[in-house]
């Protein structure tokens, strides 16, 4: 009994020994959906009909924030067919009545035509109403989808940058990103949950017109099938989740067998007959739990399906027993077999609607709360206009630590950026050099210290104007799937731009040469996976982004920052000489250049020279003092200027023997 009327539960599936071995063990998916791909199995048949008004409560706050009057027309039409149906299920009782009444057939014809013309008449308004619901509907999904996008696009985009690098705010994000088609499912599901409602209402209160045991026994009959439609869902569910786990692996392996970037080592090291083998064995996995689960599916369908006719059996002769008696007359009894089939057809369907309800509001629910804590993390939209000169940019005693790290990326730092220099900030990997340019822009507030544009604290002033007043090109700067002239102008989007406006950062930045190649110049999609697109090299790339850069800093005449972080890493030797060139010569009197790489030769002619490690700042002054001085700078410069000196110490490698002939080999 337990088999079929205990909680479903989600079993551990047979992991084969292919999983085992590359991978360790089942193959589970770390999304944001996957949070919530057990929430079917949570429902029960009593929690579903409780939880029902709450879900829809839900969806229609949305819809009527959304278009009131869609709603509204929804509403009326669902009500209208209702009724429509109630009166369809009378204009058939008046119609058995006639056909099963007294009297010569022709009179019996008679008697039933007014019933047969309200019966067509009825379903000609309900099919009208249907058709109206649909159409309003049909505009309220994506209306109620493109709200629900909006406010979360609008919130993850205003939220502090401290609040994308937690790693717990960054998961509530990928979950939330559901929210908003789950918003517009719910929409058709509540609608569909509404016409199943008021059906049944409807149904039932026909039938207590009728005859007051009928409605006992409409729920005789539609309570095993609403618990077998629950049932059979959630054993197919658990069916799918059990067998999906082995097919995800295996499509795993056939997409590395086809993939571009693995093409080299699967034809090389033999990836591709070893993957192959274990795909098969996956595969087989797959095949054998997929039979297993049909099978025990097809049992709970079989269950379902026997206790339904043994209720239908039981109300039917129950009602033959009333018919015999004398309680019930043969016309009443022929509506209700009609009403009792609808009725349980109806429940069925509701049960369903709510079990995808139930679903479906859970990511609408983690949307919600995103916008609740987005909204604590928000940048401020107010504060002090930044000063139109200010000389300088400058940190005083700055520490921050991200939220994941023990160890602060930055401790008691002071260093300053006046306007009309170029000022280089180096050091190791990890030594702080990035947090340093988030806190620099304004990204990043200071935990300790002070961030001042002249003499006003950041904290204190417009941070969306602070913004305004940086130019940011980093190595990992994002390469935008839009046309050529649309990467460089995004630099400063609301900025209009002729092509001649557009052409003179492609001259500064030397990207003449990759606008030449481009089928249809600046107007060329960039981006591979689009058809027609044109996919440039990482050093073609960073010419783009240099001109995007000169495209923004060129159109601000006030005090500003240029932020340059590892501009050159993908630039052959000559290249990266001709961009550090044209990167020192946007320096301006109202404009401050800071230079963060690790190619030391590029930091030299830096009018100061910061060199920070594990956070701290180590020392600073000119290239020559710091050489001077035989610090750390001095041997990071040594270091790599070491590479490209001849070193006379290095052996020379032997000659390599000659090949032997056939001939010598033989003897």
């Amino acid at each position: 009994m337990k088999r079929f009327f205990g909680k479903v539960r989600m079993a551990e599936p047979q992991v084969s020994d292919a999983e085992r071995e590359l991978f360790g063990g089942p193959l589970r998916y770390d999304q944001g959906w996957s949070q919530h791909e057990h929430a079917r199995l949570d429902l029960t048949m009593r929690s579903a009909l409780r939880q029902m008004p709450g879900l829809v409560g839900v969806t229609l706050r949305m819809a009527w924030s959304a278009d009131r009057r869609a709603l509204v027309a929804v509403a009326v039409s669902e009500l209208g067919q209702g009724i429509a149906a109630a009166v369809g299920l009378l204009a058939i009782n008046a119609v058995m009545h006639a056909l099963l009444g007294a009297g010569e057939a022709t009179d019996r014809l008679n008697a039933l035509l007014p019933g047969l013309l309200a019966a067509a008449g009825v379903a000609v308004v309900n099919s009208a109403l249907a058709g109206w619901s649909t159409a309003r509907a049909g505009r309220l999904e994506p209306l109620v989808e493109r709200i629900a996008t909006t406010q979360y696009l609008a919130a993850a985009t205003s939220v502090e940058l401290e609040a994308i690098e937690d790693p717990a705010f960054r998961r509530l994000i990928d979950i939330a990103q559901y929210g908003p088609t789950s918003a517009r499912r719910m929409i058709s599901a509540c609608v569909s949950a509404l016409n199943s409602t008021i059906s049944l209402i409807a149904t039932a209160g026909v039938l207590t017109v009728l005859h007051p045991l009928l409605l006992p026994m409409l729920l005789v009959i539609a309570a095993p099938r609403g618990w077998g439609a629950m049932r059979v869902a959630q054993e197919r569910y658990v069916s799918v989740m059990s067998w999906i786990e082995h097919l995800r692996a295996s499509r795993l392996i056939a997409n590395l067998l086809t993939d571009r970037t693995a093409a080299q080592e699967v034809r090389i090291h033999a990836v591709g007959p070893f993957l192959l083998d274990r795909y098969r064995r996956m595969a087989a996995s797959a095949e054998a739990e997929q039979e297993r689960l049909a099978s025990s599916k097809a049992v709970t369908e079989w269950v379902a399906s026997a206790l339904s006719g043994l209720a239908m059996a039981a109300t039917y002769g129950t009602m033959i027993w009333l018919i015999m008696a004398g309680h019930m007359s043969l016309a009443v009894a022929g509506t209700a077999v009609i009403a009792v089939r609808t009725g349980s057809a109806s429940l069925g369907a509701l049960v369903m609607t709510v079990n995808q309800l139930h679903e479906e509001s859970l990511y609408v629910r983690d949307h919600g709360r995103f916008l609740v804590e987005a909204a604590q993390h928000a940048i401020p939209r107010s504060g002090d206009p930044v000063p139109g000169r200010v000389g300088q940019v400058s940190l005083e005693h700055v520490s921050y630590r991200y939220p994941d790290r023990d160890v602060a990326a930055l401790d008691d730092v002071s260093l300053a950026f006046p306007m009309g220099s170029v000022t280089a900030v180096v050091g190791e990997n990890g030594s702080g050099k990035s947090t340093l340019m988030k806190v620099l822009s304004g990204l990043l507030l200071p935990h300790d210290g002070t961030v001042r544009w002249g003499k006003a604290d950041l904290t204190g002033l417009d941070r969306s104007q602070v913004f305004d007043r940086v130019s940011l090109l980093t190595q990992d700067f994002q390469r935008w799937p839009v046309t050529a002239a649309m990467n460089i102008r995004i630099g400063r989007p609301g900025h209009d731009a002729s092509r001649r406006d557009l052409e003179k950062s492609v001259v500064y930045a030397g990207a003449g040469s990759v606008a030449a190649k481009l089928p249809n110049g600046l107007d060329s999609m960039l981006g591979r996976m689009f058809r027609g697109a044109i996919e440039l090299s990482g050093g073609e790339w960073q010419k783009v982004g240099l001109a995007r850069t000169h495209w923004r800093s060129s159109t601000s005449r006030q005090d500003s920052v240029l932020i340059v972080d590892e501009p050159t890493s993908a630039l052959d030797p000559e290249a990266e000489i001709a961009a550090f060139d044209r990167i020192r010569r946007l320096a301006a009197p109202h404009r401050a250049v800071v230079l963060v790489t690790h190619r030391m030769s590029g930091v030299r002619h830096a009018d100061h020279i910061y060199v920070l490690s594990q956070g701290r700042l180590a020392e600073h002054g000119t290239h020559d003092e710091l050489i001077a001085a035989r610090g750390r700078y001095a041997g990071m410069f040594e270091t790599q200027a070491a590479q490209y000196a001849p070193a006379a110490g290095v052996p020379r490698p032997a000659h390599p023997p000659k090949a032997r002939t056939d001939d010598s080999s033989s003897h």
